[in-house]
């Protein structure tokens, strides 16, 4: 019985759903309220001397967004959203934490040396688009901010035929944001993360200090 009541509540409401969306005219004013992920290849910039640019790397991210039109036509719009991101970096940077404190060399040879970290996000967009109340496939430019909350980081590497791990290092910079991009037709569209912040906070190697940022740059989709 229980299952009826559910099935026939399901139907109701994406049958009012469309029966809404159909109702809708041009000049109606609407919001585009999207879930986005986003896949991208990653770099570490403004690195130190003796550390050359991350091999291999990439990031994941999905999330959600409360769109705000601004005109009537509903072309353009801020949104907000919430979000949780992931980032993998195969990089060169040897972090340790020892006695409270976090140390910093340069990776000897080809051990592997990787570094994860998860992220609460909340994105902030100005947006522009040729949508309408009635289209739905559009031209899309949304640029904006990011803010990053550092939920966990681990930095790991091998040493000796051992594996050596350090979780939630002291010098890691929580808080970051950074300028985002996105353009693109429908669903596909291209995206860029260029961070404003480093993701060490008073690090230092070899007298030289580290101002690693994140690059990102991949695609993103959107989903109404």
């Amino acid at each position: 019985m229980k299952r009826t009541v559910y099935f026939v509540f399901l139907i109701c409401f994406v049958s009012n759903f469309f029966a809404q969306k159909d109702s809708l005219q041009l000049g109606t004013k609407y919001a585009e309220d999207q879930i986005y992920t986003s896949i991208s290849y990653a770099q570490l910039y403004n690195q130190p001397l003796p550390i050359s640019k991350s091999r291999f790397s990439y990031a994941l991210s999905i999330g959600f967004m409360k769109d705000i039109t601004l005109n009537k036509r509903g072309n353009i719009a801020v949104a907000l959203g919430v979000g949780y991101g992931f980032d993998f970096f195969n990089h060169q940077l040897k972090v340790e934490e020892i006695n409270g404190s976090t140390n910093f060399s340069a990776v000897q040879g080809s051990i592997s040396n990787v570094f994860k970290s998860h992220n609460f996000e909340l994105p902030l967009e100005l947006r522009w688009r040729t949508s309408t109340a009635k289209k739905y496939d559009f031209w899309r430019v949304y640029a904006g901010v990011k803010f990053l909350y550092n939920l966990r980081n681990k930095f790991e590497f091998e040493e000796n035929l051992n594996t050596i791990s350090y979780v939630n290092v002291s010098s890691y910079n929580q808080f970051q944001y950074g300028l985002t991009l996105s353009a693109g037709f429908d669903e596909f569209n291209v995206n860029l993360f260029y961070s404003l912040t480093p993701i060490f906070n008073d690090a230092i190697i070899n007298g030289e200090a580290i101002n690693s940022s994140i690059l990102k740059f991949g695609l993103i989709f959107y989903i109404l």
